[in-house]
């Protein structure tokens, strides 16, 4: 039986457990255990801490593990990344307090800096030649210049009002982060096989997020300038209606093009436009 390492609590345990769903790999979330058995697959899943996730992988306490890439960057095992997971996205930043008078990366040469993942941070400095103090702390980074314990922060940061908030300003993106799958690249035979499966599913359910299907009615003579408009993945399917003269032309794109093909299909004398969610794209 495989071991997945997911979060316990906080921003990605929600979406592990749904993405395990979606995935049809059923766990009992409501018995909280810190072990727990899927109903219906080979697999475990174990509730551990975020910033412990990439340690049990690499150490062989599981085999797979759900962690946010900042998690990876941070504790630096060995580890491999799977395949992105598409949800969790967030940014690790620097900020610093709005009347600072910032105007490039060298104002921090000198200043203390409060983070909560300064092995991203020391490097990220040492790169561009950066001398300063790098002040770890577990929690609460943003209060940290208002309380005296930093000139600056290096945080997660999601939306940025927490920054606003706290009288603070984003001035530099340093890593990008979203929810990964990592293994340590030392499964047996029989647990690749189970992570091959894992990946087939979670590529089908990320493939198929922000797209609908469409199904409309469609005069023959405009077919062509409707595919044009919809190509879909490969081609559209159509079919012909009982109605002499007109066809059904079904097709799938992405959500946020949608109203805007529907428009040019109406005007080009569509009709009958249904749309529907995508659970599952399997390519």
């Amino acid at each position: 039986m495989l071991r997945l390492a997911i979060q316990s609590k906080g921003r990605l345990n929600e979406k592990s457990i749904q993405l395990l769903s979606d995935a049809g790999i059923a766990v009992d979330e409501a018995a909280r255990k810190f072990l727990t058995p899927a109903s219906n697959f080979p697999v475990e899943v174990l509730m551990l801490r975020d910033d412990d996730i990439p340690q049990a992988v690499a150490t062989g306490a599981a085999d797979l593990g759900i962690v946010g890439y900042n998690e990876v960057l941070e504790k630096d095992m060995d580890v491999k990344v799977i395949m992105k997971l598409g949800f969790g996205g967030c940014r690790l930043s620097l900020a610093v307090p709005q009347n600072s008078g910032y105007d490039n990366p060298s104002w921090f040469d000198g200043k203390t800096v409060a983070t909560s993942y300064p092995n991203i941070l020391r490097k990220h400095f040492q790169a561009l030649g950066i001398h300063a103090d790098i002040r770890t702390i577990a929690g609460s980074v943003e209060i940290a210049p208002t309380v005296g314990m930093g000139d600056a922060i290096f945080d997660i940061v999601s939306s940025g009002a927490t920054l606003v908030t706290n009288g603070l300003k984003e001035v530099e993106r340093v890593v990008e982060s979203e929810a990964v799958l990592i293994s340590s690249g030392r499964l047996s035979k029989e647990n690749q096989k189970i992570l091959e499966q894992i990946e087939f599913r979670f590529s089908s359910i990320k493939g198929s997020r922000g797209k609908r299907y469409l199904l409309m009615n469609i005069p023959n003579g405009k077919i062509e300038e409707a595919i044009s408009i919809v190509p879909a993945m490969r081609s559209p399917t159509v079919l012909p209606l009982a109605q002499e003269g007109w066809s059904s032309l079904h097709s799938v794109v992405d959500a946020d093009v949608l109203w805007d093909r529907i428009e040019k299909l109406k005007k080009i004398g569509a009709e009958g436009i249904l749309v529907l969610s995508v659970e599952k794209l399997v390519l």
